[in-house]
């Protein structure tokens, strides 16, 4: 019986700033601050549980070259559940824990709307000629990358192993529709041509097929074991082999594709025929190739192109979805399904046809379009500024916006989900105890909240069940009590653990 899935989405932010000297880490800053000066964020995010040096494959690696956590800059978490941040020199946002695929689509569009609203307010604050300029990509073409990651709740009793063997295949050619394009390479290994346009943002950046490091030695299968859950029960797998999408529906695709097949993995269902010889050299080949017909060799023996392969994917995880009495995600899996056949079905024949719904198709129409208008003789600079444009965070500006990508949240709900939390998981909780008594938490983070009610010990309510603190279970008891003290009186000695001082500083 494969795990329900809970899913959210991390996403850096590329950030620059025209007419100052201002550093991106200081702009970043800015940023984030500037949401949550007029109170729509409490500044007190709980580091504690914080364990990126811990590996899957081998418990705790201090020696490991992972990120150190930087508890000292703008961090803060959102009446919506969500962390908002920065993180090294890049504004980042990490939805909610969601149940289902379609409100991480819905939570990650309202991140934008944050971001949005974060830039206008840092801006009209700024001396005139100066502009703070964000961008929802994954490369500054200088050589430098940052991420935009995936989560999923997955069964520790699927040995990570077995996860990290059969899911990389996936991860490898799902670009096809995933990929945000992108134009020209970076990080050129040697013996390989450069390409003018390729399907993925992030392919030439991967060094690794297995890893904990996330910013060098970049692996497709990245082991940090840091559950924000119980961790007997459960793993949390953060992905990082994904693009940005400006595409609502390429985003839907990303986290649903690979939802489903973690619960196939899960039942011990995946199509082992399936597995990839050399994954971190096909990840950039099968980028570099738009044309599709580029074929990976699998150990079994089989060579078949990342169209193909995907395909065979889909039938094993349709027939695997057509046993179930439950869906993993939630109720989205038909159309999960009903949407990656669509897809791929246009990339077999004709992949113009899904330009509405697939990031790499719309962006290469306009840069033909471009090239065909000045017969080829355009500098690779002005190409590259073409395919920045496509993800700026201006309206104005972003010719994503411009290009007729289907959409599938509405602006009032995109507006409505930057304060309100998902209503079926943890982050209720998290979010309306925010909203309700800012004054009174002191910190919070992913599986606790640390509140503040006076005495000389801060009492830690922990969650590490995300399926629980959801509206059906908690929403009566927090109308019902008007104070942090009669929510912790009601709530029992059991459910509350008093500590010394606050460990978010």
């Amino acid at each position: 019986m494969p795990t329900p899935k809970i899913c959210g989405i991390e996403t850096e932010y590329g950030i620059f700033v025209r007419g100052a000297d201002l550093t991106p880490m200081m702009a970043s800053s800015l940023i984030v601050n500037a949401y949550s000066d007029e109170g729509l964020a409490l500044r007190a995010w709980d580091f504690t549980g914080e364990q990126p040096d811990f590996d899957a494959r081998v418990g705790w690696r201090p020696e490991a070259d992972y990120p150190e956590v930087e508890v000292l800059m703008a961090n803060t978490v959102l009446t919506n559940g969500a962390r908002y941040y920065v993180d090294h020199a890049h504004p980042e946002i990490s939805t909610p824990e969601c149940r289902s695929v379609s409100d991480v689509v819905l939570y990650d569009r309202a991140g934008e709307e944050i971001l949005r609203s974060s830039m206008e307010r840092a801006n009209a604050r700024l001396p005139e000629g100066v502009e703070i300029v964000l961008h929802k990509n994954n490369s500054d073409g200088k050589g430098n990358s940052y991420g935009c990651h995936e989560n999923y709740l997955v069964s520790r009793d699927v040995p990570f192993g077995r996860l990290a063997a059969q899911l990389t295949s996936h991860f490898v050619t799902r670009q096809v529709y995933t990929g945000a394009g992108k134009v020209g390479t970076e990080c050129s290994r040697d013996g390989e041509a450069d390409v003018l346009f390729q399907l993925s943002q992030r392919a030439d950046f991967f060094e690794e097929e297995v890893g904990l490091e996330t910013t060098v030695r970049r692996p497709i299968i990245n082991t940090r074991d840091e559950p924000h859950c119980d961790p007997e029960r459960w793993r949390r797998l953060h992905v990082i082999a994904g693009d940005a999408n400006m595409s609502e529906n390429a985003t839907f695709l990303k986290v649903g594709t690979t939802a489903l097949i973690l619960g196939l993995i899960e039942d011990n269902k995946f199509p082992d025929h399936l597995r990839i010889v050399d994954p971190v050299t096909e990840i950039r080949h099968v980028s570099h190739d738009p044309s599709l017909q580029h074929v990976v060799t699998c150990e079994s023996g089989k060579q078949i192109t990342a169209v193909d392969l995907q395909i065979e994917l889909f039938n094993s995880t349709q027939k695997w979805f057509n046993t179930l009495d439950m869906d993993p995600t939630n109720g989205d899996g038909a159309e999960i399904l009903s949407l990656w056949e669509t897809v791929l079905n246009a990339l077999t024949s004709q992949p113009e046809k899904a330009a509405h719904i697939i990031d790499w198709v719309a962006k290469k129409r306009v840069i033909d379009g471009m090239m065909a208008r000045h017969s080829e003789n355009i500098p690779l600079e002005r190409l590259r500024a073409i395919d920045l444009q496509y993800h700026d965070m201006n309206r104005e500006r972003c010719l994503a916006y411009r290009m007729s990508l289907a959409t599938r949240v509405t602006h009032d709900d995109a507006r409505r989900a930057m304060t309100e939390p998902p209503a079926d998981t943890r982050a209720f909780f998290r979010g309306e105890c925010i909203r309700k008594w800012p004054h009174d938490v002191s910190s919070a983070n992913w599986d606790s909240m640390v509140f503040d009610i006076g005495g000389p010990l801060l009492q830690r309510v922990p969650m590490m069940d995300p399926f629980k603190g959801t509206q059906s279970h908690v929403a009566a008891l927090l109308n019902s009590c008007e104070s942090v003290t009669a929510l912790l009186d009601a709530l029992g000695h059991d459910a509350v653990e008093p500590v010394a001082d606050d460990p978010g500083w």
